[in-house]
């Protein structure tokens, strides 16, 4: 069995012209937001083995206070992530099937739009988790998948197994 959680990162500053986009930090509700759901995935059983996270300040800080909770794992920044699209991430993902708990942190709305494309193809096991999806992709939020079979990555394998959004933990 193989799983796949793909968190967007956690409460960010706001914009401004002083602060470019890539530079910009959490808020201390994003700090909090970032470890409350990944105590919530280790609860659940789904420490991830390898985590690929975008090299953009607030992606770095979210995969920080994941790596406070999470043991064991293997963090690699990739500036490839810095706002890419679903073919950058389906490769990203693809090359690193080994991991059997693959974590992805990174940024909409490439990120949103890559979880509904594995919905679309594989489904979901909860309806309700399906809906949560469908509606946005907040920060903090984190889509489980889960695979049956061992193999190569293939996003019609997946499906929707949980969607953790940070506001239902506060």
């Amino acid at each position: 069995m193989k799983r796949l959680i793909l968190m967007r990162h956690a409460k960010t500053e706001p914009w401004n012209e002083g602060i470019d986009d890539f530079s910009r930090a959490l808020t201390a509700q994003g700090h909090e937001d970032a470890t409350r759901i990944a105590q919530e995935i280790v609860a659940l059983g789904w420490s991830p083995e390898r985590i690929l996270v975008s090299s953009a300040r607030r992606a770095r800080e979210t995969c920080s206070q994941v790596a406070k909770v999470v043991a064991g794992e293997k963090v690699r920044p990739m500036e490839a992530l810095y706002l890419t699209g679903v073919r950058g991430l389906t490769e990203a993902v693809a090359q690193n099937d080994g991991a059997r708990v693959l974590m992805l942190i990174g940024h909409n709305p490439g990120l949103h739009d890559f979880a509904l494309g594995i919905l679309r193809e594989g489904g979901s096991q909860d309806h309700a988790a399906a809906l949560r999806l469908n509606e946005k992709f907040p920060t903090s939020c984190a889509a489980l998948f889960e695979m049956e079979q061992e193999g190569a990555f293939v996003p019609a394998h997946f499906r929707l197994v949980q969607v953790l959004r940070a506001k239902d933990f506060r």
